[in-house]
This record gives C-alpha cells, sequence and structure tokens, in this order.
C-alpha cells in the first residue's frame, strides 16, 4: 500500500475532513498489507497515528533538491544507492529527530544536513516513512513555484534545481535514479519476495 501526501499539513491531524478514514485505513492496513509506503503528509500521518510523533511548523517552507546520506548499511531498501544522493523537498512542516529516537521500534534510515529527516522504518512491521518526494517529475517543484507566485505568496525559487538559481532555465533532475531504486527495491524486497499467500499471515 501507499499513502500519499496532501495539502493539508498545516492543519491538525483531526481537523482533516478525512481524518477518521484514513485512520481506519492505517488500522486496516496492519492486518490486511505486508509493507506500506507513506509518502510526505502520509509520512506524517502515519508516523503520528502509529507513534505518537508530532510534527512541526517550519518557520518558512522548504522546497528544493537537496543531498542525502544513508544512515544505515546494508538494508535492501537502499541497494544500487550512491553515499551520496539527491531529492526534491516541498512542504511546511517536520519532524524531529529526538522525537522519532524515543520509539524503540522505529530507526532512521536516511537523511540530509539542510532538511533533516528523510526516510523512517519501522522494518519488522516493513512500515516506511518518507518525508520527501523522489517521485516528482522534473517540472513539478517548478509548477508548485509559478502556482504560488501567481497566488502572491512571494515564495523563495526552489534551492538546487534551477541553473544558476534561474527560474527561466530548463531545470535539472538529479534524482531520476534515486526514484527508480527506491520503489523498485521496495517493491521487490519487500513485496514480491515476502508478502505471504495467506491474508492471516499478515500482522
Amino acid at each position: 500500500m501507499i499513502i500519499t501526501g496532501a495539502p493539508v499539513e498545516l492543519m491538525d491531524f483531526e481537523e482533516v475532513a478525512y481524518w477518521s478514514e484514513l485512520v481506519k485505513i492505517m488500522e486496516w492496513s496492519k492486518t490486511h498489507v505486508w509493507s506500506t509506503f507513506h509518502i510526505c503528509w502520509g509520512a506524517q500521518a502515519g508516523l503520528y497515528y502509529h507513534y505518537g510523533v508530532p510534527k512541526y511548523i517550519l518557520p518558512e517552507k522548504i522546497s528544493g533538491v537537496y543531498k542525502h546520506k544513508l544512515c544505515v548499511r546494508y538494508e535492501k531498501l537502499f541497494r544500487g544507492f550512491d553515499d551520496e544522493f539527491f531529492v526534491p523537498h516541498s512542504r511546511n512542516t517536520e519532524e524531529h529527530v529526538a522525537d522519532i529516537e524515543k520509539i524503540p521500534e522505529l530507526k532512521i534510515l536516511s537523511t540530509s544536513d539542510d532538511v533533516g529527516v528523510y526516510i523512517v522504518a519501522n522494518l519488522a512491521r516493513r512500515q516506511f516513512f518518507i518525508t520527501g518526494h523522489a517521485e516528482y517529475d522534473p517540472y513539478t517543484l517548478k509548477n508548485e513555484y509559478e502556482r504560488d507566485l501567481r497566488a502572491g505568496l512571494n515564495p523563495k525559487i526552489p534551492q538546487n534545481y534551477f541553473p544558476d538559481n534561474n527560474p527561466a532555465r530548463e531545470p535539472v533532475v538529479k534524482w531520476r535514479s534515486v526514484a527508480h531504486l527506491l520503489f523498485a527495491n521496495w517493491l521487490n524486497y519487500y513485496v514480491y519476495q515476502e508478502t505471504p499467500y495467506e491474508i492471516n499471515s499478515i500482522g
């Protein structure tokens, strides 16, 4: 299962109109889904619901393509990854390392010196929480930036995205291989090779 993001991150979780439905889905996933990928707000929602990890509003929006590093070695999710790699982020909130480290079941797998936690997992329960957007296409950040300009939000130019920081130039994609490896590794090693034939075995 993939639980994706939504543009509701500045709201409290319980204020989101479909929070109760999402809670039912996340609870159902414990017994009916072998592995779950939570992305962006979906990651925040999953960490909050399953483990009580809070989110914090940032002083300004994170938008751009940032360098990341691995915090573990020999994890199947990262087979083929370079020691340093780039991933887009676009968000107004974050989780703190200290809150995650209080939860024994959770392990931080990847971080960025610039934007903090990237991937968290409960490997025993096969839950992954991804704060960034490796799945973004080449123009997603550009489209978001131009949308916010039109809305009068005075957004900052996405970092490390346009050559010479010039929005008139074509964005440079630095994360395409990461996207392919991340999803292919998850689907292969944590879904295809491990999912049991008997649904009663899940959970």
